[in-house]
């Protein structure tokens, strides 16, 4: 496949739209949402206005007819300048929207995906639980069919689960064990279960390191009854269905790693240039410049890494290796440029008022959501043929 990951006319438009946005829209208010640890529902709104939350999904469905490249190009120019929004848009779109895209029934994409589509309405992924995260295969939320009502009775928890609690909020697709095989293994399936359905509650917002103007929230599910038709594509392939969607998502979350790791820069440029010490900018010392030509290294070969996973995704090639690769180096480098931003700032960096602060809270967890650096790490190993 070609090597060239510049964009086309229509990419590059796309990103100087978004660009254009990020800094005329979200940055002035979004420091007031984070300090607040509050949702920012217009901002959200005005992301789905502009069809954001349609970008890879068919015109039909109320798409735009775009691609994930076209979804990790827009989760970039957001994280460059805030996370929070960078996360509502890739769970609502890679976590959300997707299971129900790839492996709901046409019934269940009609009903689903147009107002996810428009971001009138978001969709939560329900996966991890407190004794199962990287582990996921250890889920023990259950579900078991009653056949006289034909309905699924389900029970059991979620944890870190973000889009989950807000006011447009309209579906959860959990992951349940619905029987078993004849070794014993569990057979966990997918469904989807409408916000409102009684049993299932919503706990208070988490209070979190970062991230605080995004939503995230723990489940729980006692006797939570939804049709049997509400299940997700076939019984017993849910896990594999969320390491598919999972496999997608690690190349949304590198695009957004890589858009707050070129924030840094983005920053630090800025600051090196308007910051005077001993009679000259800090920008003019060698040290400075140095760290920030690493950052910029680091930022441009994350960039490279993701639209490569992305455009072999695109193309309908293996990408598994690859995503697991860019998600693992750019959460990584989005780490090492935070911490230097911040030290490049100096105190002012550890001040809340300056973007780098959010950026240096934001970046750890991008090292354990979506797999943790470790679970990456077995991940290519297995795709070199190491032995498991």
């Amino acid at each position: 496949m070609s090597l060239d990951h510049r964009l086309t006319a229509e990419h590059e438009e796309l990103r100087r739209t978004v660009e254009e946005f990020a800094h005329d829209v979200i940055a002035p208010k979004i420091g007031d949402f984070y300090e607040r640890h509050e949702f920012p529902y217009e901002i959200v709104r005005e992301m789905g206005r502009m069809g954001l939350f349609g970008l890879p999904f068919p015109e039909e469905y109320g798409g735009m007819g775009g691609d994930y490249l076209a979804l990790g190009i827009a989760l970039e120019e957001l994280a460059r300048v805030d996370s929070s929004v960078a996360i509502t848009l890739e769970a609502g779109v890679s976590l959300g929207a997707m299971p129900v895209y790839h492996f709901g029934t046409e019934e269940q994409k009609q009903h689903w995906l147009p107002k996810l589509c428009s971001g009138e309405a978001l969709g939560a992924f329900g996966l991890t639980e407190p004794d199962a995260g990287s582990d996921a295969g250890g889920t023990r939320t259950t579900a078991v069919r009653d056949e006289a009502t034909g309905e699924w009775v389900i029970n059991g928890s979620k944890c870190f689960i973000t889009n989950s609690g807000t006011d447009i909020t309209e579906l959860v697709t959990v992951t349940a064990v619905t029987g078993h095989k004849e070794n014993g293994a569990p057979l966990i399936s997918s469904i989807i279960v409408p916000s409102g359905t009684p049993g299932f509650t919503v706990a208070a917002p988490y209070s979190k390191v970062g991230w605080n103007a995004s939503d995230t929230r723990e489940l729980s599910f006692s006797d939570v009854r939804v049709p049997l038709a509400n299940l997700l594509g076939e019984e017993g392939r849910g896990y594999a269905q969320f390491l598919r969607i999972l496999d997608e998502g690690r190349i949304a979350i590198a695009a957004l790693s890589t858009g707050l790791a070129q924030g840094c820069v983005d920053e630090s440029v800025k600051y090196a240039k308007e910051r005077q010490a001993f009679g000259r900018p800090i920008g003019a010392n060698q040290a400075i410049q140095f760290k920030i030509a690493d950052m910029e290294m680091r930022a441009h070969m994350a960039r490279i890494g993701w639209r490569d996973a992305a455009s072999r995704l695109v193309a309908g090639e293996p990408f598994k290796k690859e995503a697991a690769i860019a998600k693992l180096y750019s959460s990584t480098v989005a780490v090492d440029n935070a911490r230097e931003a911040t030290q490049i700032h100096g105190g002012y960096g550890f001040m809340n008022e300056y973007p780098v602060a959010r950026m240096w809270r934001d970046s750890k967890i991008l090292e354990i959501g979506e797999g943790t650096s470790e679970v990456q790490r077995m991940l290519i190993a297995r795709e070199l043929g190491l032995p498991a």
